[in-house]
């Protein structure tokens, strides 16, 4: 047997898993009340906002994957925004930018992450807007602990909010001193703007849905959007450009925006199909990994083994680099390339493609015949080298908070943004990624209490790729759940935070469970890895080739073994890479529904709970 960290949890009522154990207790306190998997996830995702505020936030993005047993169907909720109007190639050029920067007012989106939630709550939910807000509300006023590397993400940014990010520092640098790790933390701005939210809808609105419509309103159409207007329009704010920079993001570009509700893209492992999100996600990249590697033989190769390390980075070059050629939802992309990427024929020539050897280039396919276009990385470097990296890059930055063993375990783990998985006693089930908006992307909106994204700086400001910034289009993002099927009924809902890690640490986990047998938690503590092979998605998008970093709970062997097969191999801590959380269903021999979860023990912060 693996070992665990903790036990896989198993019950028949409902279960919850995420990357912070308030998180999960709210969603498995809403189901415990009688609310189903949809209004848990909702609180559970509205506490992640608080008590992750340097991973997420109110003004950031949330895609979610949803199963609905009622209706018998999974749908995918769109919750990231679009780049505001005025965000075009030719107005980055005229401020001499080659890049769009990786924090600041400059790039940001619509805030998709508070639409996307209430949409699941209104048309799959049953609890009110105020019960499933109670929880977030009730930390934000009254207070919770402000977890070590929050602390961390302050530190690193404490000298850019006295000096530049004034309303910034009168969030999180109360009587100008850095918060003491652990202790109860309170965000009275931000509770007040919810309660006003709330006030707002319940005097617009008499029934659970017209509520609901109502705070769209207010967040999209009211105070909410005429305060981000306000400042976006008349501040000029320091970014990583090392100058000062208004924002592009108005009221108008809030009024247009609602999330958008679809089917999610899928592809078949044995009697599993998984489904992902769409071109504007990297969740593409998964299906193209298990899409080549039903080809791979991997029952053969053992998770602890280099051939299974091997096999796995070795299809994510591939799928990354087709993520970097033909991704995006720009006028520039085809949707009939990006359809051809999924087709079993091209995965398979693409499976060929794979060696004994890494490879050590950067090698999107072609599709259809097509010629892959890749945008200017020689810009990313150019950038670098002008750039303003005092204050952190694209993603969110941590300090040293010594002496470090008081405070944070000595394996740092990575992985910016947040993640939820619920699974209720009917078999409905949520998977969302949750991210932006956090503490250091941009300086916090006076009078809301919290910051805006900046995932505009995932695009691109070549003409004609796929990817390529443009107004009212969202940029290709890399937050990516996931919902698997087994023998076509629902089965799991899984997922991690950490950027272009995110669709590397989901695929090895649902193989070591689905191929080798693991269970949820066994297979979210073995030890594990990424590749970095790609222009990064974080500004300032530098680029890295074949080098693959595991955790040093690997053999010497099998480190040895992949450095012989040409891996530019780095050791890591033992506990670093990935933040799995992952729940699931199955009728048992009676008939019973019988769940399941599992999360990550790195950074000793995730939690799954359910009975």
């Amino acid at each position: 047997m693996s070992f665990t960290t903790r036990p896989e949890i198993t019950g028949t009522f409902g279960v919850a898993a995420s990357t912070h154990w308030l998180a999960s207790q709210t969603a498995m306190g809403v189901l415990e009340r009688g609310g189903n998997a949809f209004d848990a996830a909702v609180a559970g995702g509205f506490v992640l906002q608080v008590v992750e505020p340097h991973l997420n936030g109110p003004g950031g993005e949330a895609p979610i994957l949803l199963w609905d047993e009622r209706q018998r169907k999974m749908l995918s909720i769109c919750g990231q925004g679009v780049a505001p109007e005025a965000a075009t190639v030719d107005a980055f050029r005229r401020m001499g930018l080659e890049q769009v920067p990786g924090i600041g007012l400059l790039p940001a989106t619509v805030p998709g992450a508070f639409g996307a939630w209430l949409t699941m709550l209104r048309d799959h939910g049953t609890w009110s807007l105020a019960d499933v807000m109670a929880p977030a509300i009730g930390y934000a006023r009254d207070g919770f602990p402000l977890i070590p590397r929050a602390v961390q993400a302050i530190t690193a940014v404490q000298d850019l909010f006295r000096a530049h990010w004034h309303s910034s520092a009168a969030v999180w640098l109360r009587d100008d001193r850095v918060p003491v790790p652990g202790a109860l933390y309170r965000l009275p701005e931000l509770a007040s703007t919810w309660e006003r939210i709330l006030h707002t809808a319940q005097r617009e609105g008499s029934s659970r849905v017209e509520v609901i419509d109502a705070a769209l309103r207010c967040w999209y159409e009211g105070f909410v959007a005429t305060a981000i207007d306000v400042y976006y329009r008349t501040q000029e704010v320091r970014d990583t450009t090392g100058e000062k920079h208004k924002g592009l993001l108005r009221y108008d570009d809030m009024a247009r925006w609602r999330p958008t509700v679809e089917a999610p893209l899928s592809m078949d492992f044995g009697r599993y199909t998984v489904a992902k999100c769409g071109f504007w996600s990297q969740g593409p990249a998964f299906l193209q990994q298990i899409g080549m590697l039903r080809h791979a033989e991997l029952e053969r190769h053992p998770p602890h083994t280099a051939g299974f390390v091997h096999r796995i980075a070795e299809a994510a070059k591939l799928a990354l680099a087709d993520r970097l050629a033909w991704y995006g939802a720009a006028p520039g992309a085809s949707r009939q390339a990006q359809a051809a990427l999924l087709a079993d024929g091209y995965l398979r020539q693409r499976w060929t493609q794979v060696s004994d050897r890494a490879n050590a280039s950067l090698d999107p396919g072609a599709p259809l015949g097509m010629t892959p276009r890749l945008p200017d990385l020689d810009a990313a470097r150019r950038t670098l080298l002008a750039a303003d990296t005092r204050f952190g890059v694209g993603e969110p930055t941590f300090a040293a908070l010594p002496p470090v063993s008081e405070w944070l375990e000595r394996e740092v783990f990575v992985g910016d943004t947040c993640h939820i998985d619920v699974i209720d006693r009917h078999g409905n089930m949520v998977a969302a990624t949750p991210s932006g908006g956090w503490l250091s992307s941009s300086p916090a909106i006076p009078g809301l209490g919290f910051s805006i994204n900046t995932r505009l700086q995932m695009t691109w400001l070549d003409e004609g790729l796929p990817n390529t910034l443009s107004p009212g289009v969202m940029p290709c993002t890399s937050l990516s759940p996931s919902l698997a099927l087994r023998d076509g009924e629902p089965y799991m809902v899984f997922g991690t935070p950490g950027g272009d890690q995110q669709d590397q640490w989901s695929p090895a986990f649902f193989l070591r469970h689905v191929v080798h047998g693991m269970n949820l938690q066994e297979a979210i503590d073995a030890p594990a890895w990424h590749v970095d092979h790609f222009p990064s998605s974080f500004w300032p998008r530098q680029t890295t080739l074949n080098r693959l970093t595991l955790e040093s709970r690997f053999s010497e062997d099998v480190v040895r073994q992949l450095r012989e097969a040409g891996h530019d191999v780095r050791v890591g801590d033992p506990w670093s890479e990935g933040r799995m959380s992952a729940c699931s269903r199955e009728h048992d021999a009676c008939g019973r529904l019988v769940l399941r979860a599992g999360a990550n023990p790195r950074g000793m912060q995730g939690y799954a709970v359910g009975r």
